[in-house]
Parts: C-alpha cells; structure tokens; sequence
C-alpha cells in the first residue's frame, strides 16, 4: 500500500490543484511571532515567489481585509483570526476545554496546552501559561513540529497505521538539543510506546532545559481527537515527579473534556 502511496503523482501537479490559493495561504503563513511585520520582498523571499506575484497576492490580502500596509511593511490584521474560529468552535474547545485547564495548571502549578496534528506540525488550540520555560511564547494557533513534541508523538499515535507509515516517510527530523531523537526507525517504536502506554514524556528534546508530558483526548467513537499536555522545567527527577504528580492529573483532566456532552463532535486525529 504504502509503495502504491508512493507511485502516485503529487497532488500539486493535478488538475485540482489551486496554486493561486496555495500562493495566498503562504503569504499568510509567511508571518509569524518572529516576523509580524513583513515588506513585499521579506514576503516574496519567505514564500519562494517573485515580487511581482507577491505583490498581486498582498493586494488581493489587503482587499479582503486579511493583511494591512503599516508603511512599507505590511501586518496581518484581526480578520485573519476568522479563518480559524469555525474550526474552533466546532470543536466547542473554548467552553468545554477552557476550565477545564485552567484547573489543571492551577492545580499543578505548570503550564498546560492542547493541541491538534497538521502535516508535521502540532498546533495549539488552547494554551494557559505558567511558569515561562520557553525561549518561544506559545498561544493559540501556535506550531511546533509534532516528532518531538510530546503532544505531537500523542497525536501520531492516533494515525491509523498507513497514514503513520506515510507521515514518517516525509518526516525530516531536525536536531534541535543534543537529546533530540532524528532516527525515524528510533521515532516509530518511540510512537509505537506511546500507543501502548497512553501517554507521551519528551525530556530536552525541543528545548534545553524543557519537559513535557501528554495524553490523549478521544471522541464519542474511542479514536484519538486532540492531545493536552503540562510543560515543567528539567531537573534531574522531572520524569519521575511528571509519572507521579502530573501524569494522574493530565488523565483526569482528559477524562473531563472526554466526559463533556457534545464531544460526539471532536473529529479524529488526520495527518
């Protein structure tokens, strides 16, 4: 199967393809935490095109409302935020989830998140901080890559088997710490634990100096939907206190959020 995956032509060079979609979704893409402000040329030259289609792509952006000159540079506006509430709200995330981790990092006094799978990335739907561990500020609509995050090796748990076979061929694992795992052979019995287990820790893989650790939440239908996890400082006992102190919690929490009227409606996790 995997081999007839392989074979097939890339959906870009179907007809059905959209390049002009894809060209305006990586212009919005082209911003980020570390790049609020971009020209036409920091924006050409973060999506690959020439400045002229960047150009036309920024205007037809600003037309609609979704990005706004600010001198020569150009920002996202508050309009962009519309393109991902729908999804939020059908997962009805903010008023069922919200509390619900509130408690939790109050409870364990660490930061706590929740997040779904996209391609290789993880991406937070919810997010309470804590104590700042992170050189990076996380919030909503925030991506880490999944193959070392513990939120991410959760989620591809969760793949049906094809589907993870075909995410670990384009995986390309980047080495972040010394700890980082790269070897994918290394990552699928990692995942293949995590399956087993129900939880996923990562120590120093994404960050120095960062832990985490992640369980599943599932729909109606038992399939794994949306991942939540807590992030804790390293020190030399942090898997043992995460296994003892926070793992029970992090369950219970899950269990809450599964245990929630409409979570009939959580879609399962997709590559």
């Amino acid at each position: 199967m995997a081999d007839a995956a392989r074979s097939e032509p890339p959906f870009e060079d179907s007809r059905d393809y959209v390049q002009s979609l894809a060209r305006g979704l990586s212009v919005l893409r082209a911003f980020d935490a570390q790049h609020t402000r971009l020209s036409l040329a920091d924006i050409a030259a973060r999506t690959a095109m020439s400045r002229a289609a960047a150009r036309r792509l920024v205007m037809t952006l600003e037309h609609l409302g979704y990005v706004r000159g600010s001198g020569r540079e150009y920002v996202l506006s508050p309009s962009v935020l519309e393109l991902g509430f729908g999804y939020l709200g059908s997962l009805n995330l903010t008023d069922l989830a919200q509390p619900l981790l509130d408690d939790l990092a109050r409870t364990v006094n660490q930061s706590s998140s929740m997040a779904v799978l996209d391609g290789q990335s993880i991406v937070y739907v919810l997010r309470v901080p804590g104590r700042r561990i992170m050189s990076v500020t996380l919030g909503v609509g925030a991506r880490l890559p999944a193959f070392c995050a513990s939120m991410g090796r959760v989620l591809l748990s969760g793949l049906e088997e094809q589907a993870f076979d075909q995410w670990l061929q384009d995986c390309t694992p980047i080495r972040h710490t010394v700890h980082t795992v790269t070897d994918t052979s290394r990552l699928q019995r990692i995942v293949e634990d995590v399956r087993r287990q129900g939880y996923a820790y990562v120590e120093q893989e994404l960050e120095l100096g960062l832990c985490s650790v992640a369980v599943p939440v599932h729909n109606a239908e038992g399939r794994i939907a949306t991942a939540i996890n807590v992030s804790m400082p390293y020190h030399p006992d942090a898997e043992r206190e995460a296994m003892r102190e926070i793992l029970p919690q992090l369950k219970l929490t899950a269990a809450a959020i599964e245990g929630c009227a409409p979570s009939h409606r959580l879609p399962a996790v997709r590559a």
